[in-house]
Protein backbone atom coordinates (compact mmCIF):
# COMPACT_ATOMS: atom_id res chain seq x y z
CA UNK A 1 0.00 0.00 0.00
CA UNK A 2 1.28 3.45 -0.89
CA UNK A 3 -0.09 6.64 0.56
CA UNK A 4 -1.70 8.75 -2.16
CA UNK A 5 -3.22 11.72 -0.31
CA UNK A 6 -4.08 12.96 3.18
CA UNK A 7 -7.00 15.34 3.50
CA UNK A 8 -8.55 17.11 6.51
CA UNK A 9 -12.01 18.36 7.36
CA UNK A 10 -14.00 19.86 10.19
CA UNK A 11 -17.61 19.50 11.18
CA UNK A 12 -19.85 20.82 13.92
CA UNK A 13 -23.17 20.04 15.53
CA UNK A 14 -24.51 23.38 16.68
CA UNK A 15 -27.39 22.12 18.82
CA UNK A 16 -27.35 19.13 21.11
CA UNK A 17 -23.70 18.13 21.10
CA UNK A 18 -24.03 15.13 18.76
CA UNK A 19 -20.46 13.98 18.05
CA UNK A 20 -21.63 11.56 15.35
CA UNK A 21 -23.24 14.36 13.34
CA UNK A 22 -20.15 16.53 13.79
CA UNK A 23 -17.90 13.67 12.64
CA UNK A 24 -20.09 12.93 9.61
CA UNK A 25 -19.78 16.56 8.58
CA UNK A 26 -16.00 16.49 9.12
CA UNK A 27 -15.62 13.42 6.91
CA UNK A 28 -17.85 14.93 4.23
CA UNK A 29 -15.83 18.16 4.43
CA UNK A 30 -12.53 16.30 4.03
CA UNK A 31 -13.76 14.33 1.02
CA UNK A 32 -15.13 17.47 -0.61
CA UNK A 33 -11.64 19.00 -0.65
CA UNK A 34 -10.16 16.45 -2.99
CA UNK A 35 -10.91 14.96 -6.35
CA UNK A 36 -9.19 11.62 -6.65
CA UNK A 37 -8.95 11.66 -10.45
CA UNK A 38 -5.24 10.85 -10.17
CA UNK A 39 -6.17 7.36 -8.98
CA UNK A 40 -7.63 6.53 -12.37
CA UNK A 41 -5.71 8.90 -14.65
CA UNK A 42 -2.17 8.69 -13.24
CA UNK A 43 -2.02 5.46 -11.26
CA UNK A 44 -4.55 3.80 -13.62
CA UNK A 45 -6.63 2.13 -10.95
CA UNK A 46 -10.09 1.31 -12.22
CA UNK A 47 -11.38 -0.65 -9.27
CA UNK A 48 -12.02 1.03 -5.91
CA UNK A 49 -11.18 -2.29 -4.20
CA UNK A 50 -7.56 -1.30 -4.81
CA UNK A 51 -8.06 1.77 -2.60
CA UNK A 52 -7.89 1.78 1.19
CA UNK A 53 -9.04 4.64 3.42
CA UNK A 54 -7.80 5.26 6.92
CA UNK A 55 -10.04 7.69 8.77
CA UNK A 56 -9.00 9.32 12.03
CA UNK A 57 -11.51 11.45 13.90
CA UNK A 58 -10.85 13.68 16.89
CA UNK A 59 -13.95 14.65 18.85
CA UNK A 60 -15.11 15.29 22.40
CA UNK A 61 -16.60 12.14 23.96
CA UNK A 62 -15.28 9.61 21.40
CA UNK A 63 -17.17 6.85 23.21
CA UNK A 64 -20.46 8.41 22.02
CA UNK A 65 -19.54 8.34 18.33
CA UNK A 66 -21.40 5.84 16.11
CA UNK A 67 -18.70 4.62 13.74
CA UNK A 68 -21.15 2.90 11.39
CA UNK A 69 -23.05 6.14 10.82
CA UNK A 70 -19.82 7.98 10.04
CA UNK A 71 -18.71 5.27 7.61
CA UNK A 72 -21.92 5.77 5.62
CA UNK A 73 -20.34 9.00 4.33
CA UNK A 74 -17.81 6.80 2.50
CA UNK A 75 -20.13 4.02 1.33
CA UNK A 76 -18.58 3.66 -2.13
CA UNK A 77 -15.30 2.38 -0.63
CA UNK A 78 -14.97 -1.14 0.79
CA UNK A 79 -11.63 -1.13 2.61
CA UNK A 80 -11.93 1.45 5.39
CA UNK A 81 -10.56 1.64 8.90
CA UNK A 82 -11.68 4.22 11.43
CA UNK A 83 -9.95 5.42 14.58
CA UNK A 84 -11.65 7.78 16.98
CA UNK A 85 -9.61 9.74 19.51
CA UNK A 86 -10.17 12.45 22.07
CA UNK A 87 -9.99 15.83 20.38
CA UNK A 88 -12.08 18.46 18.67
CA UNK A 89 -13.83 21.03 20.80
CA UNK A 90 -16.94 21.58 22.87
CA UNK A 91 -18.31 25.03 23.65
CA UNK A 92 -21.48 26.46 25.09
CA UNK A 93 -24.09 27.18 22.47
CA UNK A 94 -27.81 27.81 22.45
CA UNK A 95 -30.47 25.30 23.47
CA UNK A 96 -33.14 24.96 20.78
CA UNK A 97 -35.38 22.03 21.82
CA UNK A 98 -36.53 21.32 18.26
CA UNK A 99 -32.90 20.81 17.14
CA UNK A 100 -31.52 18.63 19.95
CA UNK A 101 -31.02 18.29 23.65
CA UNK A 102 -28.62 20.56 25.47
CA UNK A 103 -26.73 23.70 24.65
CA UNK A 104 -23.39 22.26 23.54
CA UNK A 105 -21.68 22.86 20.23
CA UNK A 106 -19.28 20.05 19.36
CA UNK A 107 -16.62 20.25 16.70
CA UNK A 108 -14.94 17.20 15.18
CA UNK A 109 -11.92 17.01 12.93
CA UNK A 110 -11.22 14.26 10.43
CA UNK A 111 -8.10 13.14 8.62
CA UNK A 112 -8.59 10.78 5.70
CA UNK A 113 -5.58 9.01 4.28
CA UNK A 114 -6.06 7.35 0.88
CA UNK A 115 -3.79 4.42 0.07
CA UNK A 116 -3.47 2.58 -3.24
CA UNK A 117 -2.21 -0.94 -3.90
Amino acid sequence: MKRFIVEFGTGADLHGGNVTEAAQRAVKDAMSHCCLCGISEIVEIGDLREVRLEVKIGCPHPEKLDRNEVLKQLSFYEDISIEVVQGGMEVKGLHVPAMGEGDKIVIAVAAITVFIR
